[in-house]
């Protein structure tokens, strides 16, 4: 990310195409452009004072939340119904629920003593991590979306839908995809596990140079029997 900050997980050979830094009020935002051997994806984060939130999209998510910000941009100036908001708890103008690639995304538009402000969060695929979630002062959120429509008209050409598996195994409950890719570094193999009852996914990717000694590898350990427990 651009603020130089360790993300867990990182890296998986992990390039940065663009990054735009956004002020509102007392926060800084980044929407960030990144590219991995599994494709493109969008890194938005939330900088405050005392808080860091951060949410990850590949292209069709970017590409949803961006419509769903289109719709959100025309309320921002509609007067609230009913009284106006007191304390801490937010009124909730418009809320949507987004399902993508095994995610859930909820968009919510509220209002709170404070103002207006667009909070997006993004469930994980893991129940035992938590959510991941920013929230956008009412000021911020037209900027982000213009940022959001600029990115995926340079970078999402190709990436706008998940590839077909060239080959699938289902083994208990998961899923294993096989696709052959390619990008300036190369061909690859990438495998994807999905566990069915959780959605949840990861993948390594093979240089296809590197194929046949990583099925050798296979083979061999699909011939050696296990140890018997004593």
């Amino acid at each position: 990310m651009s603020d130089g900050s360790p993300e867990r997980g990182q890296k998986r050979n992990e390039h940065q195409l663009e990054s735009k830094q956004i002020n509102v009020q007392y926060k800084r935002y980044y929407v960030d452009v990144n590219e991995n051997d599994r494709g493109r994806f969008f890194k938005i984060a939330e900088l405050g004072s005392n808080y860091k939130g951060r949410i990850t999209l590949i292209i069709p998510a970017a590409i949803a939340i961006r419509d769903e910000l289109n719709v959100m941009v025309e309320l921002l100036d509609k007067p609230l119904e009913g009284d106006a908001p007191t304390g801490k708890e937010a009124v909730v103008i418009k809320s949507e629920t987004l399902n993508i690639d095994g995610r859930r995304f909820y968009i919510d538009l509220k209002e709170n003593e404070r103002g207006r402000f667009l909070r997006i969060a993004q469930m994980p695929r893991n129940p035992r991590q938590q959510r991941q979630q920013i929230s956008i002062p009412c000021a911020g959120v037209v900027e982000i979306r213009n940022t959001l429509t600029d990115f995926l008209n340079k970078y999402s050409e190709g990436y706008t839908a998940e590839p077909e598996a060239q080959n699938k195994i289902t083994a208990e409950n998961k899923s294993f995809l096989f696709n052959v890719g390619e990008n300036e570094r190369g061909q690859f193999l990438r495998i994807s596990e999905i566990k069915l009852n959780t959605g949840y996914r990861s993948a390594i990717t093979i240089p296809l140079p590197s194929l046949n000694d990583f099925r050798k590898a296979l083979d061999d350990a699909a011939k050696e029997k296990p140890q018997a427990r004593a």
